[in-house]
């Protein structure tokens, strides 16, 4: 140990050595001093930029758009007016949409006002789909600009749009389209504390095309409060399987992280069900947030654009937000034009559907042989043809989603497609032990309903 100690002390009396022991640590404290100055020069940037942001919003807002920011302002009463000879070339343009909706379901879809919010790349298919399908009447909001990464997803950005507001571009888009359209675009951003401005004028129908999760809750819980007839897009990012896209009330979702947050969110204010949304049933994982630099991890809230909104970026295959911005207008423009669609709860279900089999070869054994039992020649996918086909994936008495069974109609009549309805666990339980005709048991709104069911289904398998 001693002649170790020596030997340093002999080194370190070497005046080179100490000459480039103090050059390393001069280096290393000049390397320390430019890193510091550089991580508050970064720092200080994303703070003037946010604040500059935030002035752009109000500014754009104030000034930019027009000197009167509801000069331009449209509600359900705002007029629609066309020459014979224009409402001539908006008929042929719309030609194969009153083939398939009719006139009055046209007509129905031309008179109705309609609020989109987010114009990014769900909300920017979405609107453009509702004027294309013959939306007269549209108010879109959003306060963000196209950027270049815009143009794998938003409808109508391009290289010449970039910098200009995402309202205004779809705009000039919808005038070059539909010129009679009456479009009220506004550069805002969304808040509980502006829901009632931005939403006013009646809607007939709110679109929610937001990815914040506070502004989402905002907008949906003011929707719900004063009946107002909304659908929400839930996350696009980080999907990648058209199949798994689907439409439920959020009560219904499964799989969706963001679907699961904002039915947790909504219970806890008391909305349990009766919001629509978009989202797709693909497991997460596959695909990560994008990782924060070393610079931005210490203070990681200076470089989100506006405050408490989401800093990292979220990877977004373009196709899937116009899906799901489709999806919602596809919803919107049937429910306007009162097309009756019925969505199917969940798919990919094979394990349901063979459980569904083996619960109803169970109940098949206690019919008597007279009676045709028992029998059962229904395969797992026969099961699930009639859960979903035939009955949407609800209880024919109840409309609920959950624990469902399949048994038999009526008991004196053979087990076929048209004669194997969808309830509860318990449900069914209770009908299996009914004596009697089912007419005693059951409303008669009940018994026309199941039996509409069964003759849609017997139409259509003489059509196979």
């Amino acid at each position: 140990m001693t002649s170790v100690l020596d030997r340093l002390s002999r080194a370190f009396g070497d005046t080179r050595v100490q000459l480039a022991t103090t050059a390393l640590a001069a280096s290393a404290l000049t390397a320390g001093a430019m890193w510091g100055t550089q991580r508050k020069r970064r720092n200080k940037r994303a703070r003037d930029l946010k604040r500059r942001t935030l002035e752009m919003v109000d500014f754009d807002s104030d000034h930019l758009l027009d000197p009167d920011p509801l000069s331009d302002k449209v509600t359900k009463a705002t007029p629609v007016e066309l020459t014979p000879n224009e409402e001539s070339l908006v008929q042929e343009q719309l030609a194969r949409h009153y083939a398939f909706l009719g006139t009055e379901g046209m007509a129905r879809v031309r008179d109705s006002f309609v609020v989109v919010v987010g114009a990014g790349g769900v909300g920017s298919w979405a609107a453009m789909m509702l004027v294309r399908s013959g939306v007269q009447r549209i108010r879109i909001i959003d306060f963000d600009q196209v950027t270049l990464s815009s143009l794998n997803r938003h409808v109508a950005a391009t290289r010449s749009s970039v910098g200009t507001s995402k309202v205004e571009a779809l705009k000039a888009s919808f005038l070059d389209i539909a010129p009679h359209v009456q479009v009220d675009a506004r550069v805002a951003l969304f808040s509980a504390d502006n829901a009632a401005e931005l939403l006013d004028g009646s809607p007939d129908f709110v679109l929610d095309c937001i990815d914040n999760m506070d502004t989402k809750l905002a907008l949906l819980l003011h929707c719900h409060q004063h009946g107002t007839r909304v659908i929400s897009a839930m996350g696009a990012g980080m999907k990648s399987d058209p199949s798994r896209v689907q439409l439920a009330d959020i009560g219904n979702t499964f799989e969706d992280p963001m679907s699961r947050a904002v039915r947790r969110r909504l219970k806890s204010l008391g909305v349990i069900s009766g919001i629509q949304v978009v989202y797709s049933a693909e497991k997460p994982g596959r695909v990560q947030l994008v990782s924060l630099a070393d610079s931005q991890k210490e203070e990681p809230g200076d470089f989100s654009v506006l405050p408490d909104f989401r800093v990292r970026i979220v990877p977004v295959l373009g196709t899937m937000p116009a899906m799901f911005g489709i999806a919602m207008a596809t919803h919107v423009v049937t429910e306007l034009a009162q097309f009756p669609t019925e969505p199917l709860a969940i798919k990919g279900r094979h394990a349901l559907y063979t459980r569904l089999q083996r619960d109803l070869g169970n109940r098949e054994k206690d019919i008597p042989q007279e009676n045709g039992g028992p029998q059962l020649r229904m395969s797992a996918d026969d099961c699930g043809y009639v859960l979903e086909e035939i009955w949407r994936g609800k209880s024919a008495i109840s409309g609920a989603t959950d624990k469902l069974a399949l048994t038999r109609w009526r008991r004196d009549r053979p087990m076929t497609t048209s004669n194997c309805v969808c309830m509860t666990k318990t449900e069914a339980d209770t009908h299996d032990k009914l004596k009697g005709p089912l007419e005693e048991h059951y409303t008669p709104e009940v018994i026309s309903f199941v039996e509409s069911r069964f003759d849609e289904e017997r139409h259509l398998s003489s059509m196979r």
